[in-house]
C-alpha cells in the first residue's frame, strides 16, 4: 500500500511563508509524477490543482492562482524521497487542506488521474 505523509501545515499571517513536505519510500516516488492539490473550506467537492513535478524534477507546472508564489521540488536519497511545496506571499485565499498525490502519467492537472493521496495538511492564512 502506497503511503504518502504530508507535514508542514499551520497558521501564518498573510504575506508569510510555509513549506509543505510529502515523504514516502523511494520506491513509491520513483518514476512517478507528484502533485499538490488543495481543498478550500466550503468546497469539499472540489480539489484544486496547485502544482506538479515530473519523475526526475526536470519539469514543473503550476496552477494560475499560485504561479510565481509557490515552488514545487523533489529530493531523493537512497531509500526515501520527499516532495516539497514552498509557499511564499501567502494570501487568505490560500487557506485550505493541502494534499500530496502520485500519478503514473505525465504531468496532469486532473485529480482523477492521481491514484494515491496523502491524508492532507491544513494551511490557514490570516489577514
Amino acid at each position: 500500500q502506497v503511503q504518502l505523509v504530508e507535514s508542514g501545515g499551520g497558521l501564518v499571517q498573510a504575506g508569510g511563508s510555509l513549506r509543505l513536505s510529502c515523504a514516502a519510500s523511494e520506491r513509491t516516488f520513483s518514476r512517478y509524477t507528484m502533485g499538490w492539490f488543495r481543498q478550500a473550506p466550503g468546497k469539499e467537492q472540489e480539489r484544486e490543482f496547485v502544482a506538479a513535478i515530473n519523475w526526475n524534477g526536470g519539469s514543473t507546472y503550476y496552477g494560475d492562482s499560485v504561479k510565481g508564489r509557490f515552488t514545487i521540488s523533489r529530493v531523493r536519497d537512497n531509500a526515501k524521497s520527499t516532495v516539497y511545496l514552498q509557499m511564499n506571499s501567502l494570501k487568505p485565499e490560500d487557506t485550505a487542506v493541502y494534499y500530496c498525490a502520485r500519478t503514473g502519467t505525465m504531468i496532469t492537472t486532473q485529480a482523477a488521474n492521481f491514484d494515491s493521496w496523502g491524508q492532507g495538511t491544513q494551511v490557514t492564512v490570516s489577514s
